[in-house]
């Protein structure tokens, strides 16, 4: 089901960062962590190679365990807007903006141009998620979404436009998950003697264990859009000792979804649950927080660095208000 998608594409994230830094160092004189001035040919050949390997294994592996035990048919679309109140559609956007920015990282880091990295981070992106979509365009289970498309091509979009317009990140997409406490409560079947509960169908969908669910559960996930404030200020203003690092975020949630469109669903044995509405209400929620931007912490050291640039897409956890669709408002000391 494509709840379980977020998982697939966070993974492409770390190994994008693993082809922009597992690589070989030819001259002994250029520290490893320093993206090189001008263009370094072995750099540059060996991100390629590692690069093009990986995303060999990402597509066999991806076919292998997650097509392969679903029927195939011809290449078809299919429309998915609103499924799952548009937090996949959001997490497309994070993904394919994420997978531009770190293949750009590794671009620079070979010593290539800024605008021909740019180029290659964009189509990095384009690449890995337009991959995931023809798969689904072949299973009779999905099929190619032109929504999804939509917003893989608004990440990049966001990616590609700040560079062009600022030759910088200022808005950074990032992503939270705090797992909510699902209800216990005994839910019967309407056509039998079956028992379920909403916690026993969250661990259907989204599994149980952290980073399962860190990755999958829509009901705890907030996509962020995270602005530098510093950034946007003009030279005098950035010349004072405001902090450049503070970062003011903007967020996308939804709660109350066991199901893609609706909370009712049938098991293996053919019994039919359904939640009821009023104890399960699906909505969205949209989030005003503060934020930290790590890639401005100032570091001299380049491994600290290049953690803090490894960590940039996690939202920072601090004070945040939260409005959601069924009028209800309230704050939060600390949320994540």
């Amino acid at each position: 089901m494509k709840a379980s998608r977020p998982a697939l594409l966070f993974s492409v994230l770390l190994w994008l960062l693993s082809a922009s830094t597992l690589t070989a160092q030819s001259e002994p004189r250029l520290p490893f962590l320093e993206p090189a001035d001008t263009f370094h040919n072995t750099r540059f050949w060996t991100c390629a190679i590692a690069g093009g390997v990986i995303y060999t294994s990402f597509s066999i592996g991806l076919y292998e365990t997650w097509y392969k035990d679903y029927e195939l048919t011809s290449f078809h679309t299919f429309d998915d807007w609103d499924e799952w109140r548009n937090m996949d559609k959001a997490g497309h956007l994070f993904t394919a903006a994420m997978e531009s920015r770190l293949s750009f990282g590794g671009a620079l880091w070979t010593g290539m141009d800024r605008r021909k990295a740019m180029w290659t981070g964009a189509a990095v992106g384009t690449l890995l998620q337009t991959t995931i979509e023809v798969m689904d365009g072949f299973s009779a289970k999905w099929g190619f979404s032109w929504a999804d498309m939509g917003f893989n091509t608004l990440g990049v979009g966001v990616f590609v436009g700040q560079e062009l317009l600022w030759q910088e990140q200022r808005i950074t997409m990032k992503v939270s998950n705090t797992r909510p406490t699902y209800s216990q409560l005994p839910i019967s079947a309407q056509n039998g003697d079956a028992i379920s509960s909403a916690q026993q169908r969250a661990n259907e969908l989204y599994g149980s264990g952290f980073f399962e669910t860190f990755l999958k559960d829509y009901n705890g996930m907030t996509i962020w859009a995270s602005a530098n404030i510093s950034s946007f200020l003009g030279p005098q203003q950035q010349d004072r000792r405001f902090p450049k690092w503070l970062n003011l975020a903007v967020g996308y949630g939804a709660d109350g979804l066991y199901g893609g469109y609706g909370n009712s669903w049938t098991d293996e044995a053919d019994n039919t649950f359904v939640l009821p509405t009023d104890a399960f209400p699906r909505s969205n929620q949209f989030y005003l927080s503060l934020d930290i931007d790590l890639t401005r912490i100032p570091t001299q050291n380049r491994f600290l660095k290049s953690v803090l640039n490894a960590l940039h897409w996690i939202k920072i956890p601090a004070p945040t208000l939260e409005v959601d669709t069924l009028g209800k408002m309230k704050g939060h000391w600390v949320f994540w």
